[in-house]
């Protein structure tokens, strides 16, 4: 690791109070850290390039063209849910046993999770074939003059990805390894060329069904490259169908048919979203999009950010205790919240000016009340994401089920009967009442079977974990009337500077107790070079 790295690492471990240079467990703070900053490095290059593009097609493409192809990706998109949690189980296993230094049950994991990723993968195709044929039923809104090209680009697309949940086993042994670099260098050269091929598709006036075709070969050539990766740098992890133990294989099952609930459950909260616009409002459904978009990047920050939380804490409960786990629950849910606050209030406050700056007024105009709502929503579910994560981690997400099942029902319910009365604003409602659901579910049932794994009360982990930083937002709740407005906000420069300020204060003061304040301060002053 080179000087500068490990230094940016120790700024990050130093606000958890590690001491970068001392023993085995610094080192699985430092490597926890670097694996979360090369994650949600590549998360910010990544989205940068993505966030081009929809600016580029709202202005290039009619709105109703726009929304055809944005249906096509939801609905392509849908492969990916098959997935089952296998990479999840995949990354699991192969922390834990290479832990123990066990490369070949590590390797009967990951081949137990190939078995079961080629029917995934054969599901996916089918899938795809389905909602292709039965695309003028679901969106009898759509001009009828796009429907063959958004069936060809449907299929295309959805093949492809289908066909990349099987490459995709590559991607998760390498983040078992703890060796995020690799998947995230590949996710960031599918997102440059998925940017290139629309671009270009898009200025030679091609046809969705074209859009669609250069997608497809920027899916299929990243997913050799994670294949290639594997081989070349991790080959000691074996796949192979030859010799599978079935024990092996039902013990996978087991692991992730609890995860697949989960998958159901986000794919009501928030995979059928814009599908349901595209059904019932479909005349909406470029707006409503359009505000998932930097929707998904807070959460994009979250996932990079806490991601590599599941394979470490994975490892780390071989060997440690539950006051341990407890503590660093505690600990890595106030900086998560911390880190969801404040990529979620410059969104509520100032979302107007960042839409009208990325996709232009009529945009944003016709977005801002989605964006608001989503933000809300988002913000409150994933103030329990670091505890999911260590549900995963210690295989007990089946304590879950019931509140991941209650979440689905009521967003997938509300959304359904609020589009049909208030049209997409409905759907937006439905994944706000959905969150609170999540939340307090966590709270009144799931944390009460975890105890003796994480042992950290629920008052604590939520004073904490989840109050103390959402002290944050306080300046933007005095200011709740000048900006939660239809028009522009109604704020002047001084109050934007002293909205920043104090927001930006309150993060450093209220979220960070002096100790790790005075740790961040000294590191921070000498990775600048200043002493």
């Amino acid at each position: 690791m080179t000087k500068g790295l490990r230094e940016d690492i120790e700024i990050v471990a130093a606000a958890s109070g590690e001491n970068p240079g001392a023993g085995p467990d610094s080192g699985v703070a430092s490597r926890f850290t670097k694996n979360s900053l090369i994650s949600v490095g590549r998360l910010f290059v990544s989205t940068a390039v993505a966030l081009i593009l929809p600016s580029y097609l709202t202005h290039k493409l009619p709105i109703k063209t726009y929304s055809a192809w944005i249906l096509v990706m939801q609905m392509s998109a849908y492969v990916g849910y098959l997935d089952f949690g296998v990479q999840t189980g995949i990354s699991k296993y192969v922390a834990e046993y290479e832990a123990r230094n066990d490369a070949a049950g590590a390797s009967m994991r990951a081949s137990a999770g190939l078995a079961i990723m080629l029917v995934a993968s054969a599901l996916g195709v089918l899938l795809t074939l389905v909602l292709a044929w039965r695309v003028p039923d679901i969106f009898h809104e759509m001009p009828s003059s796009l429907y063959k090209d958004v069936r060809i680009s449907l299929v295309l697309v959805g093949v492809s990805l289908s066909l990349g949940l099987l490459c995709s086993i590559c991607s998760a042994i390498f983040m078992g390894l703890q060796r995020f670099s690799v998947p995230m260098a590949i996710s960031l050269v599918n997102r440059f060329l998925f940017t290139g091929a629309v671009f270009a598709a898009v200025f030679f006036h091609s046809s969705l069904a074209l859009m669609g075709g250069a997608v497809a070969g920027v899916n299929l050539l990243t997913g050799g490259l994670q294949v290639i990766a594997w081989r070349r740098m991790a080959n000691n992890i074996r796949l192979t169908l030859r010799g599978l133990d079935r024990d092996v294989l039902k013990n996978m099952i087991a692991y992730c048919s609890s995860l697949a609930i989960w998958t159901a459950g986000m794919l009501c909260v928030s995979g059928l979203d814009v599908t349901i616009v595209g059904r019932y409002d479909f005349s909406h459904t470029a707006f409503y999009s359009i505000a998932t978009l930097p929707t998904n990047f807070m959460l994009s920050i979250m996932g990079a950010a806490v991601g590599p939380l599941m394979p470490t804490a994975s490892a780390l409960s071989v060997h440690r205790t539950a006051q341990e786990m407890g503590a660093m629950l505690s600990k890595v849910t106030r900086y998560s919240s911390t880190l969801l606050v404040l990529a979620g209030l410059p969104l509520l406050v100032a979302g107007y000016w960042v839409l009208r700056l990325w996709v232009g007024s009529e945009y944003a105009l016709h977005t801002i009340g989605y964006l608001r709502i989503l933000v809300l929503a988002n913000v409150i579910r994933n103030l329990c994401l670091p505890y999911s994560s260590m549900l995963v981690a210690t295989e007990k997400q089946k304590v879950a089920i019931i509140g991941a099942s209650a979440e689905a029902i009521v967003n997938l319910g509300c959304s359904l009967y609020l589009v049909k009365h208030i049209g997409a604003l409905g759907v937006a409602y439905g994944t706000l009442l959905g969150s609170l659901v999540s939340v307090g579910m966590h709270f009144a049932l799931s944390m009460r079977y975890t105890y003796e794994r994480f042992s950290v009360t629920r008052m604590r982990l939520f004073l904490s974990g989840m109050i103390r930083p959402l002290a944050i937002g306080l300046p933007s709740l005095v200011l709740f009337k000048q900006w939660w407005v239809d028009a522009p906000p109604v704020l002047s420069l001084p109050m934007w500077a002293l909205w920043g300020t104090s927001t930006l204060l309150l993060a450093w003061f209220a979220s960070l107790n002096g100790d790790e304040r005075s740790r961040l301060s000294k590191l921070v002053v000498k990775r600048a070079g200043l002493v």
